[in-house]
Order: structure tokens, then C-alpha cells, then sequence
């Protein structure tokens, strides 16, 4: 894939945008599906890309098709719905999910994808919205070992770091467990620094002896600007979708018979946040919430 390739991409959100804009720049065309959930579009339309109307006008275009949706009921819309995706597969045609997936139905998703012809891997995302604009994203990949090797020059576009952690379906399962790691560590600092602020405790030594010691890392990191004054842009991630990623790594430990008291407690945590109407706030919130404020 060293040559220019014609990409589809359904989903032009917050991370869809960035992988959009640095397709353009690698010099490939695109097209993407026209949608209300979609950021502003005007630079890419600018740099050459087109609208289309439906997955399978998306589908009909691209050589490769990249999803950036939410979760797995919107990757089974997309693909399976009329007018989706399979409609317009052409044999050979490479189906990317970048979305966050249960691992149970990425699995029944390719399977479905290769039956009409098509061939597919999930390619799971971290990092930001940031990192996403500046091509910088990291990737985990599920494929075949022949299937990695020819499409990762085209998600060298996008993609600082990537990761092949084995076929279909282990991409999606690093990723959720990645994202209990990351979001658990959220709730815990979190949950600490409204402690310490009930505590008396300076947000200037809290985070000093932190970023010090065994707190130190990238989610600390991600939060400093909100402790520090109340700025929540290091981590533009929000309650709901922390919930939802949550629960897809509790529902997949429970298919894989494996221990998850903790995410139970994490998972406890962001439902209430939720429930209390705090959906659409970002998670450095959680700090205030915490706190009483």
C-alpha cells in the first residue's frame, strides 16, 4: 500500500477528523460518510475529499474502509444495516475498525465481512484527539500477519506506534484491556486528589509527590492541567464513553471467566457520574464531582 489508495472512512468525530486530514496528506484519496456526528468538514472537502450519502456509496469508492465509530452496535449498523457497508463491498476490499469493540463481535463481524468477499482487521486506538491531528496516534492490531504487513504503510499516515498483538479480534481485547488500565488509574487519581483537597492538601504538593513517585505516568499527566486550574483539555475523553469501555472490559472478562473485582468498582464509579446527569463531562471532571462541587 505504498501507493496512493483510495480510503472510505465512516466516522469524522473528534479522532476521525485527525486520521481523515493525515490520509489526505499521505496522498490517498478519501471519501467519508456525510453525518450529523461528524466534526467540521470544510478542510477536508478543501483537500480533496468527497461525501458520500451511505456506507455502501462509501464502500463503492474505496479500495479500504476505515470505521471510527463508537462501539459495536454502531460497527454493525454501519456494515449490516441497508445501505451499509456489505452492500457495497467489492471482493478484496479491506474493512479497518479503529473503533473500540467487544472482542465477541469483532470476531462475528469478520466473519461476516469475509463471507462477502471482503477482508478485515481491527486496529484499535489510544492517545487523544491531539495526537490524532498530528498523525500520531497509537494503533493495536488484530490480523493476519500477510494482512498487517500490506496496510501498514497506509496507517503510517495516521499512526505513531503500532502494535500487531495477534489476529482478529486481539487488537480490539488489548485495547479494552489498555483502556482499564488507563480509566482505572483516572478514577483512583481522582478519587485521591478530591481526598486531598477534602484534606487540605496543597494541588501543588499532591502533584509534586505524585509525578515523584509511584503516581507518575501519563494519566497524571493527562489530569495536571485540571488540578492545576481546572482546564479538563488534556483529557478529552468523556464520562459516557469511559463507561462504555468500562463495561465492554467487564463483559469480556465475564465471557472469558476472568477476575474483575476492580473494574466492578471502577465501572460503579463512572455509572454514577453518569446517572447524576454528568454524562457529557469530560473525566477530569470526575475530580470536582468527587470533591462536592
Amino acid at each position: 500500500m505504498k501507493q496512493s489508495r483510495k480510503v472510505g472512512l465512516i466516522g469524522v468525530g473528534l479522532m476521525g477528523h485527525g486520521i481523515a486530514a493525515n490520509i489526505l496528506r499521505g496522498r490517498h484519496a478519501l471519501c467519508f460518510l456525510d453525518h450529523p456526528g461528524n466534526q467540521p468538514v470544510e478542510d477536508l472537502l478543501d483537500a480533496g475529499a468527497g461525501a458520500k450519502s451511505s456506507g455502501r456509496e462509501v464502500a463503492e469508492a474505496a479500495e479500504v474502509v476505515i470505521l471510527c465509530v463508537t462501539g459495536s452496535p454502531q460497527v454493525e449498523a454501519v456494515l449490516f444495516e441497508p445501505g451499509g457497508v456489505l452492500e457495497g463491498l467489492a471482493p478484496g476490499t479491506v474493512v479497518i475498525d479503529c473503533s473500540t469493540a467487544l472482542p465477541s463481535s469483532t470476531e462475528r463481524v469478520a466473519a461476516r465481512v469475509e463471507a462477502a468477499g471482503g477482508r478485515f482487521m481491527d486496529a484499535a486506538m489510544t492517545r487523544t484527539p491531539k495526537e490524532a491531528e498530528e498523525g500520531r496516534l497509537n494503533l493495536i492490531v488484530g490480523a493476519s500477519e500477510a494482512l498487517f504487513a500490506e496496510v501498514r504503510p497506509l496507517l503510517e499516515c495516521f499512526a505513531e506506534n503500532i502494535a500487531h498483538a495477534g489476529p482478529v479480534g486481539a487488537g480490539h481485547t488489548l485495547k479494552l484491556l489498555h483502556n482499564f488500565v488507563s480509566l482505572g488509574f483516572t478514577a483512583v487519581l481522582a478519587e485521591a486528589a478530591a481526598a486531598s483537597r477534602r484534606a487540605g492538601i496543597d494541588d501543588a504538593a499532591l502533584l509534586d509527590v505524585l509525578g515523584k513517585g509511584g503516581g507518575g505516568g501519563v494519566v497524571l499527566e493527562r489530569l495536571r492541567p485540571y488540578i492545576e486550574a481546572d482546564d479538563p483539555s488534556g483529557f478529552r475523553f468523556s464520562v459516557a464513553n469511559a463507561l462504555k469501555d468500562i463495561g465492554y472490559y467487564r463483559t469480556m472478562t465475564e465471557d472469558l471467566a476472568a477476575e474483575h473485582g476492580v473494574a466492578e468498582a471502577v465501572l460503579t464509579l463512572y455509572r454514577q457520574a453518569s446517572d447524576a446527569g454528568h454524562a457529557e463531562r469530560p473525566v477530569p471532571e470526575l475530580i470536582s464531582l468527587l470533591e462536592g462541587k
